[in-house]
């Protein structure tokens, strides 16, 4: 295979080795990098500046050795950085919802890197800000602004904001009539919180020191916080939990999940100081959600071996299992993936033939019918409804060459109102794009979904470069919708395609099981049945393609790098989960056991430990020609710590054949989402394609020589 990236003749930095062994089942393994794990990462993520010496320097190696790399793309990246940010909307501005006598949403003033939030009067007038996030941002080098909700009485905000990019959210509650922030003040918080029903306090997460959130508390306003009232504990380690409330205002909901199992326990709004009622014990296997519906519940649920889902009501008063009614049936492939209830209508969205839809449901007669949407491949979303007792929802449509649309929709007159179309200021014409869908035949038989778009003057001979994206875990699916980034790309010639591989629900929940633990192998061959497929159809070559996925798709990314390096010309590696047997071996990291229902426990089972470490890259790496690769992390992210991508990058350096080059970018001002500003992000966004760029030969297309 021919590569030929020009990259500059620079040493890269090798840390030194200090080897750590570890035993399981048996099985003897070495790790000669484990001390760049720092042993304070949990005081480290609250303040940076903790971390060892040792490894800063290590790290800072790693950056000044990528930027040696990329230097020459420094224009590009300027130009790439300008053409983006171009097509945002700079003082853009939410479609406002409406809620009691205002409407709140959200906006962006000019140059502005952080949301701002406001209201109006419900029928339109003057806007009141409500929080500036760019003047909370001034003077920290990162700053994310968490859950933001108004009280129902509209005279006080909660908000929750990360100064670290560790995810440690601080609640604070500010005075709407004055502007001022009241004295209330919670650290170490999920990010958000629901008011009770008087509006006098507030239920909360609270994360223990390993970032669990082990607690759901109430504070009352004007008390201390350590003096808030426990509600409940969650004492098994293996589960995350949150707490929520309903557009009524009637119910605190209390939800307790890992990947395959949930729990419920609700209580009256009204009741702060009552014991939450369990709804329907954990049961392994499980699932269900809860959605309000006056003196009923709606149970979305996969009870009874409904594994695509089924819908069923229970009454208030007592919503146990046992009370259970079917209203939606099973369909096997119709998979339902989340309810609105209003007052008279219920509405789902759905997937089915791997397309989402909206089907809305009279209550009272019970006939249903489909809102209709006409694209080859689309994404849709609802937004529902800050209120119950309305005629009116929201839902949200995009496809990858329409840009996003919001509609308000009458569920009684079928009526659609167009809100808000995103604008591309710089232009956008979709007749110059083209968007297909297609299949890939995996080794086992089953087709693969891809979604992709490319210019209409793109020669589709097998010579474009291209982009090919993949996740593949958790069973979240990626939406086939507008993304005005890549067209920097798709306008320099590239295809950018997006490969719908097993581990999410893109085609129902049986492609998430068959994408998940024993059977997690499919997820990589399926990634590279696609790379093979596009090769195949003349839309690239094997050596034009860089890969790209972040998280757990970085570990996608990783585990592809070590069984078809041949089969890419180059790979991006995002916050990359890529020491996947060392962290599930590791109980006291933040998602660990949370995670052992995704990937399984290699603690407690010797099929498990074998499972992961037959596919997890670290544990992989070889004596291979890999394609050139790009690994970027986070210093204090809790998700996917910084010494997985760093250990690996090391690894990849010291057993890898080829004089391809291996880069690592660590932000050391931020987490798991990177940069926390919208230009910020571009800029992250900027290199990341430059590099792409880079080593498909493009990276001299800086402008002038665009297709549109």
């Amino acid at each position: 295979m021919t590569r030929t990236p020009a990259f500059p003749t620079v040493s890269p930095p090798q840390p030194e080795k200090r080897p750590v062994f570890d035993v399981h089942h048996g099985v003897t393994r070495t790790d000669d990098y484990a001390w760049l794990r720092a042993d304070n990462w949990q005081e480290m993520f609250r303040d940076p500046s903790l971390l060892d010496s040792h490894i800063r320097a290590q790290l800072e190696a790693e950056n000044a050795y990528q930027a040696a790399l990329m230097a020459d793309t420094t224009p590009l990246q300027k130009q790439l950085f300008g053409e983006m940010k171009g097509r945002i909307k700079e003082d853009d501005s939410s479609a406002p919802m409406k809620d009691g006598p205002y409407a709140y949403g959200s906006s962006f003033k000019l140059g502005g890197e952080q949301p701002r939030y406001f209201r109006m009067p419900r029928d339109g007038g003057n806007e009141q800000i409500l929080l500036d996030g760019d003047a909370e941002a001034e003077g920290k080098a990162y700053f994310r602004l968490g859950g933001v909700d108004h009280s129902a009485d509209h005279q006080k905000l909660l908000w929750a904001f990360d100064d670290k990019g560790s995810e440690f959210f601080t609640l604070r509650v500010r005075d709407l009539a004055s502007g001022n922030e009241l004295a209330d003040q919670i650290a170490d918080t999920g990010g958000g919180g629901v008011w009770d029903a008087s509006d006098d306090g507030f239920f909360y997460t609270r994360l223990d020191s390993n970032h669990r959130p082990s607690k759901v508390l109430f504070h009352a306003l004007g008390d201390r916080p350590e003096n808030d009232r426990l509600i409940y504990e969650e004492t098994d380690p293996g589960f995350f939990m949150n707490v929520g409330g309903t557009r009524s205002n009637e119910w605190i909901m209390i939800g307790i999940n890992d990947h395959e199992t949930s729990e419920y326990r609700i209580m009256r709004a009204d009741g702060p100081l009552t014991e939450p009622k369990l709804v329907c014990p954990r049961e392994t296997g499980l699932q269900y959600d809860i959605e309000e519906g006056g003196d009923i519940f709606f149970i979305l649920t996969n009870a009874d071996g409904a594994k695509d889902f089924k819908i069923m009501t229970t009454p208030t008063s007592d919503p146990v299992r046992a009370n259970w009614q079917e209203l939606v049936p099973h369909e096997a492939g119709r998979l339902i993936l989340s309810v609105i209830g209003f007052r008279d209508h219920m509405v789902r969205l759905e997937r089915k033939e791997g397309l989402p839809r909206i089907v809305v449901r009279d209550r009272k007669s019970g006939e249903e019918h489909l809102i209709s949407l006409d694209e080859e491949a689309f994404s849709l979303g609802l937004s529902g409804s800050y209120e119950y007792d309305t005629e009116i929802m929201r839902f949200s449509y995009s496809s990858m060459t329409t840009p996003a649309q919001v509609f308000d929709y009458n569920m009684r007159t079928r009526e659609r109102v167009l809100l808000k179309t995103q604008e591309v200021p710089s232009g956008h014409d979709p007749e110059h794009y083209v968007t297909r869908r297609l299949m890939a035949p995996a080794s086992d038989g089953e087709l693969v979904p891809i979604s992709l778009i490319h210019h209409s003057d793109t020669p589709l001979d097998g010579s474009a470069p291209c982009l090919l994206y993949g996740y593949g875990s958790y069973g979240i699916t990626m939406p086939a919708s507008f993304n005005t980034n890549c067209l920097s790309l798709v306008d320099r010639g590239f295809v950018y395609a997006i490969a719908h591989v097993r581990g999410g629900k893109d085609k129902g929940y049986g492609w998430y099981d068959d994408g998940k633990r024993a059977h997690k192998m499919n997820t990589f061959t399926d990634f590279i049945a696609v790379a093979h497929h596009l090769v195949a159809e003349r839309y690239t070559a094997h050596d034009r393609i860089v890969a790209q996925g972040g998280s757990a798709g970085g570990m996608l990314m990783g585990a592809i790098a070590n069984m078809a390096p041949e089969c890419f010309g180059g790979i991006v590696a995002e916050v990359p989960f890529v020491d996947v047997l060392t962290t599930m071996l590791d109980a006291t990291l933040p998602l660990t056991p949370p995670e052992w229902p995704e990937w399984g426990n290699p603690i407690a089972s010797q099929e498990d430990y074998r499972t992961i470490a037959a596919y997890s890259p670290y544990d992989n790496v070889g004596a291979l020609d890999y394609p050139p690769i790009l690994a970027l992390a986070g210093l204090t992210d809790p998700r996917v710590t910084y010494w997985e991508p760093a250990k690996w990058v090391a690894r990849l350096r010291e057993r890898k054949s080829g004089d391809n080059p291996v880069l690592f970018k660590i932000n050391m001002d931020s987490g798991h989402a990177g940069a926390s500003g919208r230009f910020s992000r571009l800029e992250e966004i900027a290199y990341t394609y430059a590099f792409a760029l880079k080593v498909a030969g493009k990276a001299d297309l800086a402008g002038g020589e665009l297709l549109s």
